[in-house]
C-alpha cells in the first residue's frame, strides 16, 4: 500500500473510537464500506446500510459479555470512508472492491466488508482466496444465490455464489451454506452437482440434522481457515424484518451465536467476513443495532481462541 488510507473520525467510525484506537497504523481490524446497490429485486435501501450499521455501533458496549474483554482497545478498529463506485457496476464494481480488500489484507489487516447488496461478496471472497488458498466459506443466508443470472444480469445479488464458483474458481465442496429456505430448481441442482454442503432451515427445524446442528456445521467445514459471508435475511423476520428479501422460519440470536461457539471449539479460524442486505428503517432501529452488535461479536470470535471464564 503506497500511502496510509484516510480513516473516519470518532463521530463517524465504528464504535465511535478515539483516534488512538482507530488509526490505520495502529489498528489490526479495518472496516470497508461497500454501499453498492444495483440489482435488488424487492425491498430497496441496502446502500444505506454501512453508514447505518456504523451509527448504531456507537451504542454497542465496548465490553463483550461473552469474552469479558474490550478488543476494540487491544486491537484497534479503523473505519474507512465509503467506497466510491462512481459509474462502475457489475464486474468493474467488484474489481474495485476486490482490489481494495486485497490491499488491506496485504497490509496485514483483518478486513470486515459492510454491504450493500449480496452481489458485493464475490469480491472479498476472491481477495481472501488469493491469499488464503486453503480457506473454506461459511455462507449464512435464506437464499442459495446460485442462479446463473437474475433480472438480466450475471452480477445479481441472487447470483453472487455462482460467480464465486465460475469467476473466482473457488472449489464448491469447500462452501457450507446454512439457513437456506428459498431457492429455485436450478440452484437445487447446482448444489447436488457441485457437492455444496447446504443445511436447509426446514431440515434443521424438522430434526433431520443432529440436535446439535451447529456442531455438525462447524465440523463440516473442510479446512480450518474460514471466510464468512453473512446475509442478514438468514435471521427470522421477527427479530430482523428490515432486509430486502425476508423469509419466514429464520433463525434467532442465540442459536446463531452457538454456531460461532462451535466454530471456535472445532478450531476454526475466521480470516475475514462481510455482512450484507440490511435495509435500515428508522422505525425499526433494533434491527440495525442487532447487525452492529453481530459485527462486534463476530470480531470477538475471530480474535479469541477459547471462550474465557469469569472465574
Amino acid at each position: 500500500m503506497k500511502k496510509i488510507p484516510i480513516v473516519l473520525p470518532p463521530a463517524k467510525n465504528f464504535l465511535a473510537l478515539e483516534k488512538k484506537y482507530s488509526s490505520y497504523e495502529h489498528s489490526k481490524i479495518v472496516i470497508v464500506q461497500a454501499p453498492y446497490e444495483k440489482t435488488v429485486s424487492y425491498g430497496k435501501g441496502t446502500a444505506k446500510a454501512p453508514e447505518a450499521i456504523i451509527k448504531a455501533s456507537q451504542y454497542v458496549e465496548f465490553f463483550d459479555d461473552e469474552f469479558f474483554q474490550e478488543i476494540c482497545f487491544t486491537l484497534g478498529i479503523a473505519t474507512l470512508p465509503a467506497l466510491a463506485y462512481g459509474a462502475k457496476s457489475g464486474k468493474s464494481a467488484l474489481d474495485l472492491l476486490q482490489k481494495t480488500v486485497g490491499e488491506h489484507i496485504d497490509a496485514k489487516k483483518f478486513v470486515v466488508t459492510l454491504g450493500g447488496e449480496h452481489s458485493i461478496s464475490t469480491a472479498p471472497i476472491a481477495a481472501h482466496f488469493k491469499r488464503y488458498p486453503n480457506m473454506s466459506v461459511l455462507h449464512f443466508d435464506a437464499h442459495s444465490d446460485l442462479r446463473e443470472s437474475y433480472s438480466g444480469t450475471r452480477y445479481s445479488h441472487a447470483s453472487f455464489m455462482a460467480r464465486v464458483a465460475d469467476e473466482t474458481q473457488f472449489p464448491m465442496e469447500r462452501v457450507v451454506q446454512v439457513g437456506i429456505r428459498a431457492q429455485c430448481k436450478e440452484e437445487y441442482e447446482f448444489i447436488k452437482k457441485n457437492k455444496v454442503k447446504t443445511f436447509y432451515a426446514t431440515e434443521i427445524r424438522r430434526g433431520i440434522h443432529t440436535a446439535n446442528w451447529q456442531q455438525q456445521i462447524a465440523k463440516s467445514l473442510p479446512t480450518n481457515e474460514v471466510y464468512i459471508t453473512f446475509d442478514v435475511d438468514y435471521f427470522d423476520p421477527s427479530i430482523l424484518p428490515t432486509t430486502g428479501t425476508p423469509e419466514p422460519d429464520g433463525f434467532l440470536w442465540n442459536e446463531t451465536i452457538q454456531l460461532f461457539r462451535e466454530l471456535q471449539k472445532a478450531g476454526k479460524k475466521i480470516i475475514g467476513f462481510d455482512v450484507v442486505e440490511l435495509v435500515p428503517n428508522s422505525s425499526q432501529q433494533h434491527a440495525t443495532y442487532l447487525v452492529a452488535k453481530l459485527v462486534y461479536r463476530m470480531l470477538n470470535f475471530a480474535f479469541t481462541k477459547q471462550q474465557k471464564s469469569r472465574r
